[in-house]
């Protein structure tokens, strides 16, 4: 499995060499949000394009949609988040995974960013 990558809509997706990527939020996404009490998962099947939303977050705070940072379409979501939504504040970059996708445009990769350059995006 490769490093994790992030958006600059605070997404991260970390790529199998298979096509698929495991996508969720970043850890300053969630801080920013509060303690998540929902999390509406992406229907598996679905297409998903990147920058446009691809499924919401509720805190007790507010509710956000989730950017999708590429393109593909849903192959499995972390269905633990129907019940325990927290996981997503505990472990943002681990347990918290919110879907997984099967890349329909790999090239898209090319425009996320690692973490060193996300850590100074979100420092800016």
């Amino acid at each position: 499995m490769s490093e994790i990558q992030y958006s600059k809509e605070h997404a991260w997706i970390k790529r199998d060499a298979d096509g698929t990527a495991i996508v969720g939020i970043s850890d300053f996404a969630q801080e920013q949000l509060g303690e998540l009490v929902y999390v509406e998962l992406p229907e598996i099947g679905a297409k998903v394009t990147a920058t446009e939303p691809a499924c919401i977050v509720e805190s007790s705070k507010t509710a956000d949609e989730v950017i999708a940072p590429v393109s593909g379409e849903v192959i499995a979501v972390n269905n633990k988040l129907d019940d325990d939504p927290e996981t997503v504040n505990e472990d943002p970059t681990g347990e918290g995974w919110i879907f997984k996708i099967r890349l329909s445009t790999p090239v898209e990769v090319g425009n996320l960013i690692d973490v060193d350059g996300y850590n100074a995006y979100i420092e800016e």
